[in-house]
């Protein structure tokens, strides 16, 4: 499940389904959005951290569920993904992630919408949706540009390739890259520095920057969505001439 541990003015929600490298099903998206929603709420939260445990940031959202939900074969709704994303997309709080392991697909993506990012020297990072055959996610299609470049980011979209720490450093996806061993306590200290300073004056901060970057990272989501939709058709389509 999603582990919270307050520590003073800052909450740590760990990601702990290390058996699964913490991919994300339906149940883990539901509450990674409910923690940080509590996390909003709560006027002695200044500052929140995103981790893993284990050997993995996130393995990305769980394949096994997603064919499951597709063909039919599990119930349930896959609007966990959405709610986790409107969540991320306009947190009011800085919002940390201290990536201590390998980060792939929502695990990679999810951190275009955190403030900060240290990274595991030793971690690496893909978006695997070429490889995959599927679109982009999470806003990626905007996002990624956005922070390290449009080359950039069209070679890791195109070619599904692995970066490391100091590459992920280099791009400008994180701030720092650190010993594995590190990664979560440093991330802490950064954490209480910022929840420190003035509240107010961290958050309207915050709130200037998702308001200068304005409607981009729905927008991208929406044509991202319509695109899942015209893959998903097809292949129904596909499925029924054959």
């Amino acid at each position: 499940m999603i582990e919270v541990i307050d520590d003073a003015t800052v909450r740590v929600c760990t990601i702990d389904r290390p058996e699964r490298r913490n991919a994300f099903d339906q149940q883990h998206y539901h509450a990674l959005a409910e923690a940080l929603e509590q996390a909003s709420l709560d006027e002695a939260i200044h500052v929140v951290v995103i981790t893993g445990t284990g050997s993995a940031f996130s393995a990305g959202q769980d394949l096994q569920e997603m064919a499951a939900l597709a063909d039919g074969s599990a119930s349930g709704t896959n609007d966990g993904f959405p709610h986790l994303l409107d969540r991320l997309e306009a947190f009011p709080k800085p919002l940390l992630a201290a990536v201590n392991g390998d980060a792939v697909g929502i695990g990679m993506t999810m951190l275009l919408h955190c403030d900060i990012t240290l990274i595991a020297a030793e971690a690496r990072v893909r978006v695997p949706f070429s490889e995959l055959g599927v679109p982009p996610e999470a806003g990626s299609s905007a996002l990624l540009a956005d922070v390290i470049g449009w080359q950039h980011a069209a070679e890791l979209l195109f070619t599904s390739r692995w970066i490391d720490g100091a590459e992920v450093v280099e791009l400008g996806l994180a701030l720092r890259a650190v010993p594995r061993d590190q990664v979560l306590v440093e991330t802490i200290a950064l954490a209480h520095t910022i929840a420190q300073q003035s509240p107010w004056a961290v958050q309207t901060a915050k709130r200037l920057m998702l308001a200068a970057r304005g409607d981009r990272s729905r927008a991208a989501r929406r044509g991202e969505d319509a695109a899942f939709a015209e893959l998903f058709a097809g292949s129904s389509k596909r499925s029924t001439d054959a």
